[in-house]
């Protein structure tokens, strides 16, 4: 189900840049950069795709979980809770870290 609160903090956070989209997806809405995902959003917390190998950090703090799909960990991704997006400045770090990421992948 969507958090309209949370995309509404994302949106926020994300501001205006070229090529930002937004899509339907998880069950929530995703917020995409280049056609590449950046973070997501749903009643569950707030997805953040930082890449593998640089989750450590974010996984290290409350509130910050690996992403689970079925029963398969996907390495790269947190899941934010209330507690941990809620929080200006950590969302803020979490989306940054994810931005600068995605801004190195190829445009697709």
């Amino acid at each position: 189900m969507r958090d309209m609160g949370l995309e509404e903090l994302i949106r926020q956070e994300l501001g205006e840049r070229p090529r930002l989209s937004e899509k339907p997806m998880f069950g929530g809405l995703a917020f995409l950069v280049n056609g590449n995902l950046v973070s997501g959003a749903r009643e569950d917390g707030m997805l953040v795709r930082l890449g593998k190998g640089n989750d450590g950090w974010a996984l290290a703090l409350p509130g910050i979980a690996p992403m689970v799909m079925g029963e398969r960990r996907m390495h790269g991704w947190v899941r934010a809770g209330a507690e941990a997006y809620g929080h200006d400045a950590l969302r803020r770090r979490l989306l940054d870290a994810a931005l600068g990421f995605v801004l190195s992948l190829p445009p697709k």
